[in-house]
């Protein structure tokens, strides 16, 4: 069973955004790697499938190092969303534009710009 394989499984049975060090910890002696950081083998395929993969990934990045499937995600955010439009107020299309910066004045002229700057000696 490959890393991802087990990663799905765990993430599956949970049905919660993990961290990496929590889906390793959950999954033991099932990751196939032996490696001594198994941390960084899960964090790198994951991130490696999702960059490959990308909306058509299993997994979704909820945060930084945080992980669930794509699936899980579509739901929790299309319930959250529509109650966060709603709890939002205002879009923010509807807020007023910021102005434009005024023009800069002109860059002013350096000792290097001017000719003849030397010693007369």
């Amino acid at each position: 069973m490959s890393t991802l394989a087990v990663v799905e499984e765990i993430l599956r049975e949970t049905a919660v955004p993990m961290s990496v060090r929590e889906i390793v910890e959950r999954a033991g002696a099932r990751l196939p790697s032996k490696s001594k950081t198994p941390d960084t083998v899960v964090a790198r395929d994951l991130s490696m499938d999702i960059k490959r993969k990308g909306d058509t990934s299993l997994f979704i990045r909820t945060s930084p190092g945080r992980y669930t499937l794509r699936t899980l995600a579509a739901g929790v955010l299309a319930a959250d969303g529509a109650a966060l439009r709603s709890a939002a107020g205002p879009s923010m299309s509807a807020l007023p534009q910021r102005k434009p910066a005024a023009a800069a004045s002109p860059p002013r002229a350096r000792d290097s710009d001017v000719q003849g700057g030397g010693f007369a000696g």
